[in-house]
């Protein structure tokens, strides 16, 4: 009766469903493995929480903070950008904290889109999109991540007649676990100027990178016309801090701050200065995390691969995306492996239809129980059949 269409619009959630199946089995005895929701199981970094200890025994912390409060963390952000991406931004103009990057997301696209303007929006992608331009009332156009394309978008195969008002990216990608190069962003950046687009990236998974492998910033092709997302959720293992910032174009900052200053204050200037420190932290602290989930990484696509899956090995992110053979009913086989073996995943077709067919892996547990879980999963049947 209440709902209104903007909030009928927003897809459900399969976190929901999953959560559900995951009842269920606890309900039935089953030792539940749970590897469907990314958020990490590391501890944030010890001088970060030990910031936050002292900020919440200052009594200037507990106001509401204005923007010329953000000093300190916009200064952080440009600093790291800086340093890892060699990417100079104003700490005035171009860079601003969000209350994670998800938030950041969903008042970004109210600030630069108008109801009925064009997204384009790879497929698959991390549910939470499709909410937030379900939100914004926006036209999706796909743009399909294709494996035999490594799961980057050919934006050469986009009609020339379409010309969105935003493009959306995210590499390394949830839920694909695919990379870019730098090159790939220098031809998405010169697309989006020649189509009168705003290139967003979501890079929230920056610093979990394997081997030599490290990601680039969309911002090294340049600043006007691009904005990125950054967050200090899985990188720094402070998901529940929900902190990061957006970085880029200043007019589409601008826009996003005038938003947000009609919606939402700042974080709270204790986690404020948390974020900092962990912003300036040396990078072997981030790299000893990228490890861990590089060692989990190492266990379990060799364990899917025993089992006949198909899987390729991730240079970067927290996921290990497999296609199952035979399978048509992600959702269905999902439900039906948390019900009966305990494995909670995520099914692929959650992430749009180009995921039919692959489920994914958070790595949120150690190596045994990653293993365990592949062996738990090599006796569940494949069926042709909607859940209902």
């Amino acid at each position: 009766m209440w709902a209104s269409k903007r909030a009928a619009a927003v897809p459900g959630s399969v976190f929901a469903l999953m959560d559900a199946a995951k009842g269920r089995a606890r309900a039935a005895g089953l030792n539940v493995i749970d590897l469907s929701i990314g958020s990490s199981d590391r501890p944030p970094p010890e001088a970060a929480l030990q910031e936050l200890r002292e900020a919440t025994r200052d009594p200037a912390t507990y106001r509401y903070p204005l923007f010329s409060d953000t000093a300190p963390l916009r200064e952080a952000a440009a600093a790291y950008l800086a340093s890892r991406f060699g990417v100079r931004v104003d700490v005035d103009r171009e860079v601003l904290p969000l209350i994670g990057a998800q938030e950041g997301l969903a008042h970004l696209l109210l600030a630069v889109t108008d109801p009925a303007d064009t997204v384009l929006l790879p497929d698959p992608c991390y549910p939470p999109y499709l909410g937030a331009v379900a939100v914004a009332g926006l036209q999706v156009v796909s743009l399909p991540l294709l494996p035999e394309r490594g799961f980057l978008p050919d934006l050469g195969a986009v009609p020339e007649e379409v010309r969105p008002r935003v493009l959306l990216l995210n590499y390394p990608n949830n839920p694909t676990s695919a990379v870019a190069d730098a090159a790939f962003f220098r031809e998405a950046a010169a697309w989006c100027r020649s189509r009168g687009t705003l290139l967003v990236h979501d890079h929230p998974y920056a610093e979990l990178t394997f081997g030599d492998y490290r990601a680039p910033s969309a911002l090294e092709a340049g600043l006007e016309g691009a904005l990125e997302l950054h967050s200090l959720s899985k990188t720094h293992h402070m998901g529940g801090f929900r902190v990061g910032f957006a970085a880029g174009d200043a007019g589409a900052l601008a826009a996003l701050a005038r938003v947000k200053g009609a919606v939402d204050f700042h974080p709270y200037l204790g986690i404020q200065r948390a974020a900092a420190v962990a912003l300036g932290l040396p990078d072997e602290i981030g790299r000893a995390g990228a490890r861990a989930f590089e060692a989990r990484r190492d266990a379990l696509v060799p364990a899917l691969r025993e089992i006949g899956w198909e899987v390729a090995l991730p240079q970067a992110s927290m996921y290990v995306w497999a296609r199952v053979p035979g399978l048509t009913d992600s959702v269905t086989y999902a439900v039906r492996a948390a019900e009966t073996t305990g494995v909670a995943v995520n099914p692929g077709r959650a992430f749009g239809e180009r995921g039919e067919g692959f489920v994914r892996f958070a790595l949120v547990q150690p190596p045994e129980v990653l293993v365990e879980a592949a062996g738990r999963l090599a006796g569940v049947a494949i069926q042709d059949r909607v859940y209902s």
